[in-house]
């Protein structure tokens, strides 16, 4: 490209900076052109694609005034203001001295350790005597003189100053040292080319509008700027959904067209519909603090029909189950809790669906919540993805179809099922998921039949329910490449910026 072409594609605000390139120091040219630093950068950033300029970061730690500092500049250090009251007094008691300078006990003691250390004071008898002459009164120490100078590069210090940095970064908020990234601006041959020629600032004709068009005088015989169509520009991002709630409408849309209705319900709830209705024992383990987040309060137990079925089903056992043949507890079950599942949305819709509406299908997408440590592979709050469907004619034959064909549809085309086990359900099936680039099986959920002693009480008889629950951030974790759970509830946009959208 020729000079003359590139000059041509130069853009008011380059061709302000241009004449102060020699400057290389970004803050400098804004003053001179009287331009913003964004402006500015943006600018070198075009001349530098243009190949009139490289730019280059480095990153370097800069001491700056703190905020006791610039107190302390203000209004002279402990010691300073110490040596000034004795300079008067020649010799002071300890506790006037401390109540006549208005010093802290740690800043009187700091002033009373510097000055000792300088031999300007002695200490006796509870008394302050001053050994210092005129001269070294008024002279400033290595310390004042370090803070006035600030701010500094760390790598241009000198041994004084550094050894005043090290008593000073003792002392708290009189320094800050901060890592900044500075910029550096190195010409090209082309460049020193350009910056060698005058070049003016000229009335170009920035933008084809509308009202230019319209009006003929307003462009003919006036140049134009010529267009730089190779520089590339700021990364454009759109607003979409955070990735989660992607993959988790994904799932969704797969369920709603497979005929099921969504179960929507809160996350707080009581202890009857997460533990007892899906015959939960009042004693079993799950229940503990130590895997459960309960809330000092009680609820209200549902329909006293319902509530007598799950006590009878506990106590005495249901159809020809015999129960678990202890006395259950009301007051237990009213205990609230954050839900651990979200097959007790399941249980709520049994208790409430008629006999008229069968059959019927349902599916829940929810947090849940349990008390872990939290770390790279656990958390305490996960996403469930939850199913039943309620049918006479159900088997456990039409299970595993369903659970094949959600599966297909989230990408994996092999799966496998294995014997398990589930408190309320039987039988019972792990799902596992074959990853065709780690060539391994990924464990994604479970399932089964509810037994009797679920579905008897809440639908007054016995009829077959296919139920599953599966983890989705498994499937998240793997699609999006993330190492570390964390990273599902991080805000970090840069990151979610870049995230790919939710294609399988």
């Amino acid at each position: 490209m020729k000079i003359e072409r590139i000059i041509d594609s130069l853009n008011p605000n380059e061709r302000k900076i241009i004449p102060y390139l020699s400057e290389k120091n970004i803050s400098e040219i804004c003053k001179k052109t009287s331009l913003d630093k964004v402006s500015v950068l943006r600018a070198l950033e075009y001349l530098q694609n243009k190949k009139i300029l490289n730019l280059s970061t480095k990153k370097k730690k800069i001491i700056e005034i703190g905020v006791n500092g610039a107190l302390y500049r203000k209004k002279g250090l402990p010691e300073r203001r110490l040596l000034n009251l004795l300079s008067n007094k020649r010799i002071l008691n300890l506790g006037e001295a401390q109540k006549q300078t208005r010093l802290s006990n740690d800043e009187f003691k700091a002033s009373i350790g510097a000055l000792k250390k300088k031999a300007l004071i002695e200490i006796k008898n509870g008394k302050i005597f001053l050994n210092a002459n005129k001269e070294e009164i008024a002279k400033k120490s290595l310390e004042e003189l370090f803070i006035d100078s600030l701010p500094l590069e760390q790598e241009s210090l000198t041994p004084e100053k550094l050894y005043s940095l090290k008593i000073l970064q003792k002392r708290r908020g009189i320094i800050e040292i901060k890592e900044k990234k500075i910029i550096e601006i190195k010409l090209t041959e082309l460049g020193e080319k350009i910056t060698s020629l005058d070049i003016k600032e000229q009335d170009l004709i920035e933008q084809i509008t509308p009202a230019i068009l319209k009006k003929e005088q307003l462009w003919k015989g006036k140049k134009f700027r010529r267009y730089d169509v190779i520089s590339s520009l700021p990364g454009i991002y759109g607003g979409k959904r955070h990735f989660v709630n992607q993959s988790m409408d994904y799932a969704r849309r797969i369920w709603m067209d497979l005929g099921f209705k969504e179960m929507a319900g809160d996350f707080v709830q009581s202890s009857f519909w997460v533990f007892d209705a899906l015959f939960t024992p009042q004693d079993h383990p799950v229940r503990e603090m130590q895997d459960t987040f309960f809330i000092d309060k009680k609820s209200v137990l549902p329909d006293k029909k319902i509530v007598k079925a799950v006590k009878q089903s506990h106590e005495k056992g249901v159809g020809n189950s015999k129960g678990w043949n202890y006395s259950w507890d009301d007051e237990e079950a009213k205990k609230l809790v954050l839900r651990t599942h979200t097959t007790c949305l399941s249980a709520q819709t049994l208790a409430k669906l008629k006999q008229e509406n069968l059959p019927a299908k349902f599916f829940a997408i929810g947090k849940n919540f349990r008390n872990e440590t939290v770390d790279w592979s656990h958390g305490f709050e996960f996403h469930q993805s939850e199913g039943i469907v309620i049918d006479k004619d159900a088997n456990f034959r039409h299970l595993l179809g369903y659970l094949k064909q959600f599966f297909k549809k989230m990408g994996f085309d092999k799966i496998r099922f294995r014997p398990g086990y589930f408190a309320y359900t039987e039988p019972s099936v792990e799902v596992d998921v074959w990853h065709k680039e780690k060539k391994v099986w990924l464990e994604l959920g479970g399932a089964g039949m509810f037994r009797p002693e679920v579905t008897i009480p809440l639908l007054g008889k016995h009829i077959p329910v296919l139920a599953w629950g599966m983890g989705p951030d498994r499937i998240i974790t793997d699609y999006y490449e993330i190492k570390d759970l964390r990273e599902l509830y991080k805000n970090d946009l840069t990151k979610l910026r870049k995230m790919k959208f939710w294609i399988k």
